[in-house]
């Protein structure tokens, strides 16, 4: 057993370019794990700057200088920010409050609806099987509600931390974005010589961040503002809101679209009841979901690395437990990064045979 183990070291890791990649991962998973909070601004600050750089290097290609293009796609960028900040999130908040207001009247209102089931499908649903969901719905909005609460309260403590991601996460996208080759080159400085694969696992990987978050930005927007007009044909009450947390439910990969499902169903029978506006509501709902799903993700995750659901899925998981919002949301590009890795690994395992091989043809002379 030590003899095997032993032997897939020397095979893995006697490339000194194997030893470079694997130190680097290990001090990058190490760093954000203990230091993970004091450097979320910078974190996010990277992830602005990667969704802001494909319209830079567009401007670019118009003709645009580098520095030209970063200040007009930054104030873009601020405007947008403070148009989100002080129209859409007071909206937002006002139908936030009235949802939590409204939300024991709904819930006895779903109950009452439940308790009809019995007499309308007699042979498949009883009152013990109603009672039972009712009490296991009653606890979980309740731990949903302190949850809320508890979070209200965290945010308001917490408003020293607000005014840092407003003031200093548009500066630092700002100069990563105008010094972005400087930045570079001095990250390159840092690193080993002996740094080819690492080299090869970054380029795979910059492409496919970069490839991500804008496909995610452009899916948020599209699917939430698909949502809204749907909504608002039906004339749905909290359209804004719903529509809002089902744009965010598309960055947790199929476990989004199945939770912010309870709240769009909980509303349309509350303001529907039993009626065919319900069906309506929920079909058009499906539809939108299955066409980001079928249409959408396709088009914009073109360039992106295919992963099977069940390592999507585990990387969710897993990556969630972890760094909670932020390891969701990068939940695919890290799981696309152990795949580049373990290809960057067995491909150096690959071409380390034929090497040698000269080598010992050579040492007779």
């Amino acid at each position: 057993m030590w003899d095997y183990i032993k032997n897939w070291y020397n095979r893995k890791f006697s490339d000194p370019n194997a030893v470079t990649l694997f130190l680097v991962l290990l001090i990058g998973f190490f760093t954000i794990v203990f230091f993970g909070p004091v450097l979320a601004p910078l974190l996010v600050a990277i992830a602005l700057a990667y969704l802001l750089e494909w319209p830079v290097i567009h401007l670019m290609r118009l003709g645009f200088g580098r520095l030209a293009a970063v200040i007009l796609v930054f104030l873009i960028f601020m405007t947008l920010g403070f148009g989100l900040i002080f129209f859409l999130m007071p909206v937002i908040w006002q139908q936030g409050l009235a949802l939590i207001r409204e939300l024991p009247e709904m819930i006895l209102s779903v109950q009452l609806l439940l308790n009809r089931l019995p007499e309308m499908f007699p042979g498949f649903v009883n009152e013990y099987q109603i009672s039972q969901l009712i009490q296991s719905f009653k606890t979980r909005a309740i731990t949903v509600g302190e949850g809320l609460i508890g979070q209200s309260l965290n945010s308001i403590v917490n408003l020293m931390g607000i005014l840092i991601y407003v003031i200093v996460v548009p500066l630092l996208v700002l100069f990563m974005l105008k010094d972005r080759k400087v930045l570079l080159a001095h990250l390159e400085r840092l690193l080993p010589q002996d740094r080819r694969l690492l080299s090869q696992v970054g380029t795979e990987m910059n492409l496919q961040i970069m490839n991500y978050i804008r496909g995610k930005a452009l899916e948020v927007v599209i699917v939430g503002v698909a949502t809204y007009l749907g909504f608002v044909a039906f004339d749905l009450r909290y359209a804004a809101l719903l529509a809002v947390l089902v744009g965010l439910s598309v960055l947790i990969p199929y476990i989004g679209a199945v939770v912010v499902t309870i709240p769009v169903a909980l509303v349309a029978v509350f303001q529907f009841g039993w009626s065919a506006m319900f069906a309506y509501v929920l079909v058009t709902y499906l539809i939108i979901q299955a066409l980001d799903g079928n249409l959408l993700v396709p088009l914009l995750f073109s360039e992106a690395v295919s992963l099977n659901p069940v390592y999507i899925i585990a990387a969710v998981l897993f990556f969630g437990g972890l760094w909670g919002f932020w390891g969701v949301f990068f939940a695919i590009p890290l799981a696309s990064l152990v795949k580049a890795v373990l290809t960057a690994l067995s491909t150096s395992t690959s071409t380390s045979t034929p090497t040698s091989t000269p080598t010992s043809a050579r040492s007779p002379e």
